[in-house]
């Protein structure tokens, strides 16, 4: 069974290659900032804002995709509940990085499966993640080390890369810190093909 993965994200599709799950891409290419925006505005919380998104990223691909199964994914840092979006700078990427400084925050992974336009799975993964207590030297020594580009597409932190590095501690499944909760489409697919 081949999934479309609904994300130019090469982290997910390298997760999904490496439990061996048959899949192409085809990227959604859905205006995530709009969306956000419109959400916010009507009180939504991060883990709606996540599952929305990931739901219509999906649906989407799988309007134009019939009778496939589409994989759209999503992950926002929530900290006290507010969002906590993806820099357009570095400067930004400082700046979202002195505010998770030395606090905890949570990682939102959602993940939606649809076929023939519609959702038929989703599954929200959330885990706990504590900041050192780090001067602004060293995160910026951090944010060196990262291309402005990787920053833009992935956010302030990479946790397969130098990430952990950042962190005091670290609560909830790798796969799903990168942005997929690969063991539970794992389950899902299992139950699709029975």
């Amino acid at each position: 069974m081949k999934i479309i993965l609904a994300s130019k994200s090469g982290v997910r599709k390298r997760i999904l290659d490496t439990y061996n799950i048959d899949n192409e891409v085809i990227a959604s290419n859905v205006d995530e900032h709009e969306i956000k925006e419109s959400l916010l505005a009507e009180g939504a919380d991060p883990l709606l804002i996540s599952k929305n998104l990931a739901e219509i990223k999906s649906i989407k691909v799988s309007k134009k995709n019939p009778d496939r199964y589409v994989l759209g994914a999503d992950s926002v840092i929530s900290l006290n509940n507010e969002l906590i979006n993806k820099p357009n700078s570095r400067k930004e990427a400082l700046t979202i990085l002195k505010k998770l400084n030395n606090s905890k925050h949570y990682l939102i992974s959602s993940v939606s499966i649809a076929k023939n336009g519609a959702m038929i799975w989703n599954h929200t993964d959330s885990s706990e993640l504590k900041m050192k207590n780090l001067n602004e030297n060293e995160l910026s020594s951090y944010l060196n080390k990262i291309e402005t580009r990787t920053l833009i597409a992935y956010g302030v932190y990479q946790i397969e890369a130098n990430g952990l590095e950042l962190f005091e501690y670290v609560k909830g499944d790798k796969d799903s810190i990168m942005g997929l909760p690969i063991k539970e489409i794992i389950n899902y697919i299992d139950q699709l093909k029975k």
